[in-house]
């Protein structure tokens, strides 16, 4: 069942994705050559903690940790790890809070020092396949609208969109209805109506798009070993077209 949110709930959801972005953002600053994951999730959830939130993931379904940290071929739900990351790796980083009773959810790929050409394109591409999507949540345009528009951008560039993992409704719950597929038709799909917040989150690799768990349960990693880059805003359709909630 899709549940839109008032203008109320929609301003308490800003506040907890702002604190999510305001981690991100810290998070990102940090971000270095010999630094380690699990550095970098103790930081988020004391951050988190510190200004009265819970985190979002940390127990979500049994997952230990409060940051997911997924390194070059990792695609999403990357254990923090106590070996340093290194120059030219990319490093997802997906986050979540729990404030006002609220969830809010972002991600956004790192470069760690010098990287590739062809890393910062996959970058680049990802993100501005994010900004396509965000740039179809108006009133009376459909899903599909926002999925296909990602997916152009994608194909586009030359890279795949992954198709096991998808982005979702969001609000009380982490995960709500509806699933927000990076790949779709024009016109297709629920209408968006105001009140709709949706998490879009572009999975985006540079081979192909399959991908395969690693026998810790979570790890999601490029079936070819090539790289995947991640970026996620939570997002509300208002009656003035969409508005980024999980922005500094």
């Amino acid at each position: 069942m899709i549940v839109l949110k008032t203008p109320v709930e929609i301003e308490l959801m800003a506040q907890a994705n702002r604190l999510v972005a305001q981690v991100l953002r810290a998070v990102k600053a940090e971000v270095k050559p010999g630094v380690t994951t699990a550095h970098l999730d103790a930081m988020a959830e004391a951050m988190c903690r510190d200004a009265g939130a819970k985190p979002g993931f940390k127990g979500y379904h049994g997952y230990k940790y409060s940051l997911c940290c997924s390194v070059n071929s990792e695609v999403v739900h990357g254990f923090p790890r106590s070996d340093p990351l290194r120059e030219g790796d990319i490093l997802s980083v997906d986050f979540g809070a729990v404030l006002n009773g609220f969830n809010g959810d972002a991600a956004m790929t790192i470069a760690v020092g010098r990287i590739s050409e062809d890393a910062q394109r996959l970058m680049e591409a990802t993100e501005r396949s994010l900004a396509a999507g965000i740039e179809m949540m108006k009133p009376g345009n459909r899903l599909g609208d926002v999925s296909a528009a990602v997916q152009k951008v994608v194909e586009d560039a030359g890279f795949s969109v992954v198709r096991q993992f998808v982005g979702h409704g969001i609000g009380r719950a982490l995960h709500e209805d509806p699933q927000v597929p990076n790949f779709g038709k024009v016109g297709r799909g629920v209408e968006l109506k105001p009140g709709l917040v949706l998490a879009i989150e572009p999975m985006v690799n540079a081979g192909g798009y399959e991908v395969k768990i690693l026998a810790d349960g979570w790890t999601a990693v490029t079936a070819d070993g090539k790289l995947s880059a991640h970026f996620e805003h939570t997002v509300a359709v208002t009656e003035d077209g969409p508005r980024i909630l999980s922005l500094p």
